[in-house]
């Protein structure tokens, strides 16, 4: 094709083709009328999503949570196993727990895929599985964007990220002021991986260990890809459920940065927390991983949920009360350790990511 001056172009000769597009919309129309509340308002397909603040107009003091996130290099699973829609409940799952950690009710989400090209049925099957996530978690699905970007990303390559927004009232809201010495700390099983370390255990796994995502491994009873793509836990309902029962005083969401970082960010700094590992075994990827990458026991720690997925703060009285709730609604959890004074000095295994929090350290071995 000549490239001189005054020669046409069209956007389809540029790389971008706007039915295919529009083919991925129609496919993810069913799923996302699934994933709404009673205060959207509009249809799907606006420039802009609307939701209805009003019915929260009791609350003393509305506060608007948010959070943002993606899903990092779990997608590199996806495409080799060329299975996309359980990325879309990762997706979910690492927006509106981020929520829950202050106490908000995640009402809506928005996403954002980029494509080097769209491929309709794929992009239909994240969508949906967002559009899942999004019903799990009980908030609506209320707008998104499918960028093509030819030239910059390849033919299959593509990359999510998603926004959210919950609402709490102001007298409800959990934080690092809330936690006392005496505090227990509940931990709450992770799925799994979760949609952090990938970087890590892929090097592991197919650069170490040299395997490929369809290879059957025994300790999982799946294949490898089966075991990694595992989606991320929503914990919103019955996190919710919980903070409506019994008095909580602060979440952590065990999350990029592995278990202390993510735990000193919800203790003040003047408190510390030995978080024991003989309370649980964590699953097999994770000893599979550090086995298979030759990973030592602090590198896992500071980089995977090691099998904690949430972890919750509450009074002594009423830690049983709080296990036998989160176990009734078929969620592992158990005492891990006890809130205390912080030592002079005292650094803990890992800086909270703001710079700011309590001291944490593990202590004894994994039964």
């Amino acid at each position: 094709m000549s490239d001189k001056p005054g020669d046409s172009a069209s956007y389809a000769e540029a790389g971008v083709d706007t039915q295919a597009g529009e083919r991925a919309v129609d496919l993810m129309r069913a799923a996302i009328a699934g994933a709404t509340r009673p205060e959207v308002v509009g249809d799907f397909g606006g420039f802009a999503g609307l939701f209805d603040i009003s019915a929260f107009k009791a609350m003393t003091k509305p506060l608007l949570a948010t959070s943002t996130d993606g899903v990092g290099t779990k997608i590199d699973v996806a495409r080799r196993m060329d299975i996309h829609d359980t990325v879309g409940i990762d997706l979910v799952a690492m927006v509106v727990d981020d929520l829950l950690v202050c106490g908000a009710q995640p009402l809506f989400m928005t996403d954002y895929i980029a494509v080097g090209k769209v491929h309709p049925e794929r992009v239909a099957a994240i969508v949906t599985g967002i559009a899942k996530g999004c019903e799990i978690a009980g908030c609506a699905l209320v707008g998104g964007e499918t960028a093509e970007h030819p030239g910059l990303l390849g033919i299959n390559d593509y990359d999510i990220a998603g926004a959210g927004t919950g609402i709490v009232d102001a007298v409800n809201l959990l934080g690092p002021d809330r936690v006392v010495v005496g505090d227990v700390a509940i931990a709450i099983g992770s799925s799994g991986l979760h949609s952090n370390g990938f970087s890590l255990a892929r090097h592991a796994a197919f650069n170490i260990a040299g395997l490929d995502v369809h290879d059957h491994i025994p300790e999982f009873g799946r294949t490898l890809g089966e075991e990694l793509l595992e989606p991320t836990k929503i914990y919103a309902k019955d996190i919710l459920n919980l903070i409506g029962a019994i008095e909580v005083h602060s979440i952590s969401h065990i999350t990029g940065g592995g278990i202390a970082a993510n735990v000193a960010r919800v203790l003040p700094s003047d408190l510390a927390l030995d978080l024991d590992r003989s309370t649980w075994t964590p699953q097999a990827i994770f000893s599979w991983l550090q086995a298979r990458g030759n990973i030592s026991q602090a590198e896992a720690e500071k980089t995977f949920n090691m099998g904690i997925g949430m972890l919750v703060f509450v009074p002594a009285s009423i830690a049983q009360l709080a296990i036998t709730s989160l176990q009734a609604s078929g969620q592992r959890a158990w005492v891990c350790g006890e809130v205390r004074e912080r030592r002079a000095n005292e650094q803990g295994d890992a800086k909270a990511k703001s710079g700011n929090g309590g001291a944490v350290t593990l202590v004894s071995s994994h039964k």
